[in-house]
Order: C-alpha cells, then structure tokens, then sequence
C-alpha cells in the first residue's frame, strides 16, 4: 500500500528473524523458528537468518572503512535493508546481550545510511532461569535505541526455557503460548500501521486538494 497504486494488492511485510546465539539446540533459536510460524500465520513473510550469517572480527576502528566492512556486517546491513522490520531473540550472558551481538552493531552502524534509524525491532529471549533472560534485553535495548530504532515497549522472555517446549517445537503452557502470539501480531500491526500510515496521510491531503506541509506535520 506503502509504495503501490491504490487499487494494486499491498505488498506483505517482511520480517528479517534471527537467534543471537551461535550455539547448536539453542532455546533462543527454537523461539525465533517458533516466531516464524506465528509471523506466516499473520500474512508476513520471514527472511530467518543465523547469527553465524552476521558474526563479525572485534571491532577496531582502525580497520573501519565504509567501503570494505566485514562480510558479516555487510550481510546483516543488507537483510536489514530488505526488510520492514526485524526480530531477534537473544541469550544472555552474565546479566547482558552476547558480547559478539553488540560487535555486530557497531560494525553495522558505520553503514551510511546507518540501518538501525527508524528501524522497527521486537526482542525476545529464551532461558533456563527464571527471569528468562530478560535483564539481557534491557541491555540490548540501549545500542538499539541510541542508533534510532523503534523498539516494541513489549518484549517477551520465556523463563525455564529448558522445560517449557513441546517435542513440536511449540510453547507447552497455553497461556504463555497466547501471548506470545499476542505480542508478534501487535508488533506486526504497529509495522503495518507505521509502514503505511504515511503513504495514507499523503493520499489523503491531496485528494481534499492540500499539500503536506513539513512544518506542520513536524509539530503534529
């Protein structure tokens, strides 16, 4: 609808998904595969990616030329582009994000124009404790944030990850399973109402036979 003639079919949302983990039998990337299926039942379409795909050398500013970042950051920079929004689901390690998750960042953010601003993100996580890994996503929060992207209020952390699987692959508590759901389709609807409002707005002004104004539209 965004970017389309008003009577033409809008085209899906994209999705750009992926577990911050590296580890093989993560409980991190069983979550981001089960939001997968959650976000296809929503009418979106994924691009699911490992984080293996984005995993960069530590970053040295010496070695920081626009024109020949690592393949990791060059990768992740542009999924990123292609997509309307991403998710992630990542561990935490010792109270914060991976170390290696928020290597990648800043490597991403040298990209001109940096891919982060005004990018709509959802953060979940998976663990074995009982806070779910949450402390971690607070963390991730704050790069995330500062680089200008749109970060859903609501993350969602599922605790005691270890047990709280079906063989599926689904969550065994029905209420927990809900609003997992829950949360991803409202995070959609936020992507799908941002994405297109604009465009909407727009169409609209000028049918009533105004034109939009920067300034006025700044101050609303």
């Amino acid at each position: 609808m965004s970017d389309q003639h008003p009577n033409h079919t809008p085209r899906p949302l994209r999705i750009l998904v992926f577990s911050a983990s590296l580890r093989k039998g993560s409980l991190n990337t069983r979550l981001a595969k089960l939001a997968v299926q959650v976000i296809e039942k929503n009418g979106a379409q994924v691009d699911y990616a490992d984080m293996s795909e984005f995993d960069c050398p530590s970053f040295n500013q010496d070695l920081d030329h626009s024109d020949s970042l690592p393949q990791g950051a060059e990768e992740l920079n542009k999924r990123l582009l292609a997509t309307d929004a991403c998710i992630i689901s990542s561990p935490e390690y010792n109270g914060c994000m991976p170390g290696y998750l928020k290597n990648s960042i800043d490597w991403v953010s040298r990209f001109r124009p940096q891919p982060f601003n005004e990018r709509h993100g959802l953060l979940m996580s998976a663990s074995p404790s009982m806070a779910g890994g949450n402390r971690g996503l607070w963390s991730l929060r704050i790069p995330f944030e500062h680089l200008g992207a749109r970060i859903f209020p609501d993350m969602f952390s599922l605790a005691m990850a270890h047990q709280a699987f079906t063989p599926e692959g689904t969550i065994s508590n029905a209420t927990l399973a809900k609003r997992f759901e829950d949360n991803i389709a409202a995070f959609l609807s936020l992507v799908e109402a941002a994405k297109n409002y604009p465009c909407i707005k727009k169409a609209w002004v000028e049918f009533l036979g105004e034109k939009p104004d920067p300034i006025t539209e700044r101050v609303e």
